[in-house]
């Protein structure tokens, strides 16, 4: 789910400056983000202090309890073990918490501890009545201590004040042992370089499997004494004054201690923590000022706005400031030419955090691209889910393979488009991961692979993909190649039931069948069940429509997965299940398009209706503001994109179809100016549009262009009480899925029909 090229990596000088012409109060939207927003819950929203898409993200990391802990942070809870300068947000699986800092008065115990025995670690209660919390900046007191304590950062730099009560045992602890619940260290090293600095690495194996972070430590003040206790643990003493602050400074390297050292030198040779902070919030600003919304509403403001700054956390940059990196081979690079990132949760963000991207910060999307490539050509394939140089393999099917065609097809430059296209290639034909099972029964049997319904659709869906930047690139022998395979999906579809259901080797269907069952990661599909999985066919849906034999069929089904029974069926169910209206599940992503299938099918009203519902009670401005996991951005990418009024739902066809707009008025940044959307005579009740305008011409389409915006200009709707269909059919090409015209007028329906007269469309 990008801080811009200007911030923060071309010295101290460069973040002062930023800070000495602060943003107008009217253009301070860091005032409209809560991070604490996604804290309580499911969220697993990271707390702490980052800049736009910066390698540090650094906060506090809790004693961990459960599932819900995975950024470090939960609402409920008030426990410290220190300030990790690494953290995930919003993850289903818990990792990072590295080059962790504590703060102590006293001797301590150097262990994680446990909240029964309150002398069993290092831990702390902190003091959340007191706790400040904003973009690129984070403070709480810790209660066992008497100590304040402050960060900030820069995007390889993490900046600690500590204030502490007057003692003579005062103490910084370094605490190389405690990473995620999922994680271990292997191996860790502390060493005094001289009386202020500190240098070090931490290898650790868990979600990343190999991790390693190099780091270098410098304080303000030197300390009385350093030493190491036991194998992952240093302490630095001091002895301090009533209210004295020490600060400390941790860069992080991916590639080696000199690379902490010039990253330090580069991005934090001072001391000013305000300047820093003030940088940091000016970072934000500038990243937020892309998209300024007009609004009485001051909550949906403020949601929007959190929900925009969780789509900055990741990707996170992962080279030094000379461009060295750490490959997905294991092996160090020079400076490519780009940028490269890591924090790729690509199964859920080529959906919507990837696709906002390239309308937000298509300056970026190179550098991804890039970096994507890199890893296809040193692991043999395109990314599915890859932190920190590794491939985690978390998820199903080839989610990398969306976000690259996506690129190719909306004419991003900045990268090679035919390597592009081989890497899509390489990895929709690597027989790893279930897919050498499709490619041999033409579906992926429920019998000998796991997961099989989520693994094969997930595949089609990338299939679709490939298509369509094989016919960007004007390859037809591919495009229809991975058109005919993007159909293997119909296979698991049932007519006697109107489900997709598991199939075995011989073709038979799983037995028994309960359509509203689930067992984690142990059934036929992957976080949900058959009510969910039946509509994931977004490149397709011409041919799901074909699947129930009618328009009108599918609407109906359609229409009873937002009525049926919410319980989830089952002994295991999974977590991710959430967020349900019905058996539609926004709290997880396999649902994130199925709203937006009513405007596809001619019920634009129903997307209206369902959207809003969505926008307005399955996110809040509280702790528990969201319905499920925040999976890095993508959660809140469908409420940015859908507060616009429109969503991506085929992948890579550069198109975007509309649903309601939130807001009264949106300008964008693009590049070539401002792109805005006006909702005219918009209340709740006015929710259905009219009529749609761009650029002053009458616009017939239910979607819009990926190139129409970034060309700016105006997007005006007209809305109201009335349900009404106000585009034209794209005949014979209303989805992306494209067909023989004798096929295609098996798929003519009284419904388009219907459409084509009520919108006064040419015949």
């Amino acid at each position: 789910m990008k801080l811009a090229n200007i911030v923060l990596c071309a010295g101290f000088a460069a973040l002062a400056g930023a800070c000495a012409q602060p943003a107008p109060e009217a253009e301070n939207l860091t005032r409209w983000v809560d991070p604490k927003i996604g804290t309580g819950g499911h969220g697993h929203v990271f707390v702490g202090a980052n800049v736009p898409f910066g390698l540090v993200q650094v906060g506090p990391t809790s004693i961990p309890q459960e599932w819900d802990w995975c950024s470090g942070y939960h609402a409920s809870d008030s426990t410290v073990i220190g300030f990790s300068n690494t953290h995930l947000s919003g993850t289903g699986i818990g990792d990072l918490f590295d080059v962790t800092v504590m703060p102590v008065v006293g001797e301590v115990v150097c262990a994680r501890g446990t909240e029964e025995d309150p002398a069993s670690g290092l831990w702390s209660y902190a003091d959340r009545t007191k706790e400040v919390v904003r973009p690129g900046y984070y403070s709480v007191p810790l209660v066992r201590y008497g100590v304040t304590a402050e960060m900030t950062a820069t995007s390889r730099v993490g900046l600690h004040r500590y204030t502490f009560p007057a003692s003579e045992e005062a103490a910084v602890v370094f605490d190389l042992e405690n990473g995620g619940c999922w994680d271990k260290a292997t191996e860790t090293h502390l060493e005094r370089i001289d009386e202020r600095t500190i240098t070090g690495w931490r290898y650790s194996t868990g979600w990343a499997r190999d991790q390693k972070v190099y780091f270098v430590a410098e304080f303000s003040k030197p300390f009385a004494s350093f030493e190491t206790i036991g194998e992952h643990y240093g302490r630095a003493s001091f002895t301090t004054s009533e209210g004295e602050q020490v600060l400390v400074k941790v860069a992080l390297s991916p590639v080696s201690i000199e690379g902490a050292k010039a990253n330090l030198a580069a991005e934090l040779p001072g001391w000013d923590f305000e300047a820093v902070a003030a940088a940091a919030d000016a970072a934000w600003n500038r990243e937020l000022a892309r998209v300024k919304v007009t609004t009485t509403d001051e909550t949906a403001r403020r949601i929007f706005y959190t929900a925009l700054h969780h789509t900055m956390v990741a990707p996170s940059e992962f080279c030094d400031v000379d461009g060295t990196y750490r490959g997905a081979d294991g092996q160090v690079h020079e400076n490519p030419g780009y940028k490269t990132h890591t924090t790729f949760s690509l199964w859920d963000t080529y959906r919507a955090a990837m696709p906002l991207m390239t309308i937000l910060h298509p300056e970026r999307m190179p550098d991804i691209v890039n970096t994507m490539l890199a890893i296809a050509d040193e692991q043999g394939r395109l990314p599915v889910w890859h932190l920190w140089g590794n491939e985690t393999d978390c998820m199903v099917g080839n989610p990398g393979i969306p976000v690259v065609a996506d690129a190719i097809v909306k004419g991003i430059e900045g990268f090679d488009r035919e390597r592009a296209f081989e890497a899509i290639r390489r990895t929709a034909m690597n027989p790893d991961r279930g897919n050498g099972l499709r490619m041999k029964h033409g579906y992926i049997p429920c019998d000998l692979f796991n997961e099989a319904v989520a693994y094969d659709m997930e595949y089609a869906l990338a299939d679709g993909a490939a298509a369509r930047a094989a016919e960007a690139l004007g390859k037809g022998d591919d495009a229809c190649y991975f058109t005919e395979r993007s159909h293997s999906y119909r296979r698991y579809f049932d007519p006697a039931t109107g489900f997709m259901r598991g199939r075995d080797s011989r073709g038979g269907w799983r037995t028994p069948f309960n359509p509203f069952a689930s067992t984690h990661r142990a059934d036929d599909y992957c976080e949900g069940n058959a009510w969910q999985y039946t509509w994931l066919v977004p490149h397709d849906v011409r041919g799901l429509e074909g699947c129930f034999g009618s328009r009108d069929r599918m609407l109906e089904k359609l229409d009873s997965l937002f009525t049926v029974s919410s319980v989830v069926a089952g002994a295991e169910t999974s977590p991710d299940i959430s967020g349900l209206i019905g058996q539609y599940a926004h709290g997880n992503e396999p649902s994130h398009h199925i709203l937006y299938l009513y405007t596809m099918l001619g019920q634009p009203w129903k997307t209206a209706d369902k959207v809003r519902e969505v926008l307005t009670t399955l996110y809040h401005d509280q702790p528990d503001g969201l319905s499920g996991n925040e999976d890095v951005g993508q959660m809140s990418a469908w409420y940015v994109l859908s507060a616009l009024g429109m969503y991506e739902v085929e992948p890579a066809s550069g198109r975007y179809w509309f649903g309601v707009p939130l807001f009264d008025r949106v300008e964008i940044e693009v590049p070539n100016g401002t792109f805005a959307i006006e909702a005219r005579n918009l209340t709740p009740e006015n929710r259905y549009i009219q009529r749609v305008w761009l650029n002053g011409q009458p616009w017939t389409k239910g979607w819009i262009a990926h190139a129409d915006i970034m060309q700016g200009g105006e997007l005006v709707f007209e809305m109201g009480a009335e349900p009404k269909v106000w585009y034209c059919p794209d005949e014979p090409e209303v989805y992306a899925d494209r067909r023989p015209a004798a096929e295609e007028r098996l798929f003519k329906s009284e419904a388009v029909e219907e459409i084509a007269s009520s919108a006064n469309c040419r015949p």
